[in-house]
């Protein structure tokens, strides 16, 4: 019985985590100057905040523990390398980044 309550209150806790990292990431969208802060910040907070929403969500429901468990490494596998390639089909694509200046455009001119 308190074990029960100690998991549903961690995974209350867990759920709210999750949400304000997710909206977070919805605001660093909206925020963000560039195309690749947008997927960067889009890419990171809301891979944190789906795991935690997926662990609150195993946490207050035991029985699919080993089913989430599966979902969240899909995602924490699937989420960065989405990431890494709309960047750099963005920069092949040529759009400049706004906040910083271009490394990998310079170090290709090098091997060049």
């Amino acid at each position: 019985m308190i074990l029960e309550g100690v998991l549903d209150t961690l995974g209350a806790l867990s759920l709210l985590g999750g949400t304000v990292f997710l909206a977070l990431g919805g605001l660093g969208l909206v925020r963000m100057p560039d195309v690749y802060n947008r997927i960067q910040a889009g890419t990171k907070a809301t891979t944190l905040g789906t795991l935690l929403v997926l662990l609150g969500a195993a946490l207050i429901v035991p029985s699919w523990s080993i089913k989430l468990l599966l979902i969240m490494l899909f995602l924490m596998f699937t989420n960065p390398l989405s990431s890494q390639v709309l960047a750099r089909a963005a920069h092949r694509a040529g759009v400049p980044p706004v906040a910083s200046k271009d490394c990998l455009a310079e170090d290709a001119e090098d091997l060049a």
